[in-house]
């Protein structure tokens, strides 16, 4: 089925990669951002009058895509019926959109890598309700993120989880943990809130976040070791290269998968342009994440030759 989709933040890292995944395919994209240039709808969401800007331009639309990062819950309920899918990975805002969603009203909450083909990982790995899962994240510190994922990352910085699964005052790239990724190789990790714990709150998901680059890791570890210097974050020049991987584990029985790839911004378009498809026909009025629409093969096949991927099963 061809979608007529809105893809607001068009101009940006995640969204052009939205825009051309989907036109590709031979939907019907209309870009929207702050400017509205190059043919696209005016949507600034910053504006005070911005969701009135979002309601007029969804009008027609079967489909919304939320790309600009910016973090307002109150979106959901201006789309005039039109489904939202959303690329945040910030547990307080998911919790928050999920509770703003209308009823009847499609939503996939965080679509993309983290959360998202993650999701999809831990889902895959048949975990049982209260199992304890490790989801081990390299993002790639060489690559030149947007602006939105480089502020979500400093917002790290000097903050705590959002409801962690074993409950108490947990902080961020604060606690260390030595993994073995899916390339053999053993890396530092740290704790993160990466969202997936409260997508499936039925489950005990702790997040671990690494780099490609071991400096870049041993710098935000030191950064959020002091809580302070997000700052520092954002101007530190790419360094390593742009590698990613992601890695769910269950600890009762060690099962694992994981997905590796190159180029986080586009592997993130390519995702949230399939969950775009995808939405319409496979959940009419529910409110989902990635792991309800795809399979963990038909979302890394999504990846394509460019931001590849592979999923491997083992017992540990």
């Amino acid at each position: 089925m061809l979608v007529r989709a809105l893809v607001v933040g068009a101009r940006g890292a995640v969204g052009r990669h939205v825009v051309d995944a989907l036109r590709a395919v031979g939907h019907d994209v209309t870009p929207a951002g702050r400017s509205g240039a190059d043919g696209g709808a005016l949507v600034d969401l910053t504006a005070s009058d911005g969701r009135d800007q979002l309601g007029r331009a969804a009008a027609g639309h079967d489909v919304v895509v939320n790309a600009s990062g910016i973090e307002d819950a109150r979106i959901a309920g201006v789309l005039g019926g039109a489904a939202l899918v959303d690329i945040s990975a910030s547990s307080s805002y998911l919790v928050g959109l999920r509770a703003a969603v209308p009823a009847g009203v499609s939503a996939v909450l965080g679509a993309g890598l983290v959360p998202g083909l993650s999701t999809v990982l831990i889902s895959a790995t048949g975990a049982r309700r209260g199992d304890e899962v490790d989801l081990a994240v390299m993002l790639g510190s060489g690559e030149k993120h947007g602006a939105a994922a480089v502020a979500w990352t400093e917002g790290l910085v000097g903050t705590a989880l959002h409801a962690p699964p074993e409950g108490g005052h947990v902080r961020n790239l604060h606690e260390r943990r030595r993994i073995v990724g899916p390339d053999g190789r053993r890396r530092t990790h740290l704790r993160a809130d990466l969202a997936d714990h409260v997508l499936r709150d039925d489950l005990v998901v702790r997040s671990w976040l690494t780099f490609s680059s071991a400096t870049a890791t041993a710098a935000v570890a030191i950064v959020g070791g002091l809580g302070r210097g997000r700052r520092l974050i954002g101007g530190a020049p790419p360094i390593g290269s742009d590698a990613w991987s992601l890695q769910a584990t269950v600890r009762r029985d060690g099962r694992q998968l994981a997905a590796v790839g190159s180029g986080q911004s586009r592997a993130t378009g390519l995702l949230t342009a399939l969950a775009a498809e995808r939405v319409v026909d496979v959940a009419p009025g529910r409110c989902v994440t990635m792991a309800d629409l795809v399979t963990a093969e038909e979302a890394v096949g999504a990846l394509g030759p460019t931001a590849t991927g592979s999923t491997t099963a083992q017992e540990a």
